[in-house]
């Protein structure tokens, strides 16, 4: 790999790695002449001179970028797709910095040897389900019933009062507030790539009070957040419906300070159980994971989580695991669950999916079953949650 970076007053960072043929530009590039840029330029030359075939040029996490940058590098291009037939550029861009999608996208009607794709357009499969206000109860209703547990565990996995908390995927942004309230950080960023939840999380924090809440849009996998900001990072059920998982937890390493702890949950639904009924709830929550593994989402990670963390290059790893049931206050709040549950797994994804109607019948089936143990009088429904945290190396 070669990289150069170079800082004044505004920063960024230009590299080229050759392995996979990308060129990358991030931060803040605002030169007030070409001088100032001309060692990236240079850089983007010489990568251009080393391919063949298609050079991606990635601009995920390029904050800003002014007319003098631009043209710049979209002279590069043009001139080199010009004087090289055999070559093609892929602008990589990200719908979270909207604007690189629609300046760059001018480039491809000019030189059809350049394209624009939008990385994350296919990373959130299933992002409009939790988009949809209808289901923002059930969610607050889901950070309710964890909180009662989490309230306990996260001093046990490093988390304490007056130090940088990000929340990424914050979601609807309740579990973010019930943090502030109740650990007092000294700056908590949230975080999520749904504006409609940020939207809704705003809300709720004014409704309530609270004011030292930095919520911000943005994409989990490519964050415009710089190095070694937070002593504690929070991502709680992200990594299981995300394709590529790894890319997450790299970015939660990278923004965590050195020493500080990464905080992770996620689930195994095949482990739900609930009795009466037992047999029907355990094929669902089975065929439930299948489901969703059909849509490269594996909701079966929870107890993966440690390989992951060792993997990302964590220490003085933490595991543990808690049944969030219909014994944790009012039993109604879990069957809402479950049947939010029902409602996506069965009306949206079973059917996507292709699915027979007797299938869904039987799936249908068992969710109703694990509301049905839930509220009997002598019935237990149980949702288990794997927590893991681990520190980032000094």
């Amino acid at each position: 790999m070669t990289a150069v970076t170079f800082a004044n007053k505004a920063r960024f960072k230009a590299q080229f790695d050759l392995n996979n043929q990308e060129f990358s530009l991030a931060g803040t590039l605002r030169p007030q002449s070409i001088d100032e840029i001309a060692p990236s330029l240079a850089l983007f030359k010489d990568s251009i001179d080393r391919v063949s075939g298609v050079l991606y040029v990635n601009v995920r996490r390029l904050g800003q970028m002014n007319n003098t940058a631009f043209h710049a590098f979209a002279r590069v291009m043009l001139d080199a797709s010009r004087v090289r037939p055999d070559l093609r550029f892929v602008v990589v861009t990200s719908s979270v910095v909207g604007w690189t999608t629609e300046k760059f996208g001018r480039l491809g009607l000019i030189e059809p040897a350049i394209k624009v794709e939008e990385y994350d357009a296919d990373f959130y499969p299933f992002q409009s389900i939790l988009e949809e206000s209808r289901f923002f109860p059930v969610l607050r209703t889901q950070t309710k019933m964890t909180w009662r547990h989490e309230r306990n565990i996260l001093p046990r996995h490093g988390l304490k009062e007056n130090v940088a908390v990000a929340d990424i995927c914050c979601g609807i942004g309740d579990f973010a507030a019930l943090l502030y309230k109740d650990f007092k950080p000294s700056r908590l960023v949230a975080l999520d790539h749904s504006k409609p939840s940020l939207a809704y999380a705003r809300r709720v924090a004014a409704d309530f009070g609270l004011h030292g809440i930095e919520y911000v849009y943005g994409d989990a996998a490519e964050l415009l957040l710089e190095d070694n900001q937070f002593d504690f990072v929070t991502c709680r059920h992200a990594l299981q419906v995300f394709p590529k998982p790894h890319m997450i937890l790299k970015e939660l390493f990278r923004i965590c300070k050195p020493g500080g702890r990464v905080y992770i949950t996620n689930e195994k639904v095949s482990h739900c159980v609930g009795e009466p009924r037992g047999e029907s709830i355990k094929w669902t929550y089975e065929q439930a994971a299948k489901v969703w593994a059909h849509f490269d989402m594996d909701i079966e990670c929870g107890p993966k989580s440690r390989r992951y963390m060792v993997d990302c290059g964590f220490e003085n790893i933490k595991m543990e695991t808690f049944m969030v049931s219909n014994l944790d206050g009012d039993p109604q709040d879990f069957a809402d669950i479950v049947q939010a549950w029902e409602n996506a797994f069965v009306d949206q994804m079973s059917t996507r999916r292709g699915d027979t109607q007797e299938f869904m019948d039987r799936f249908r089936g068992g969710f109703q079953d694990h509301i049905f143990a839930a509220l009997h009088p002598r019935g237990y429904a149980g949702w288990p949650i794997w927590v893991a945290s681990g520190t980032k190396p000094q």
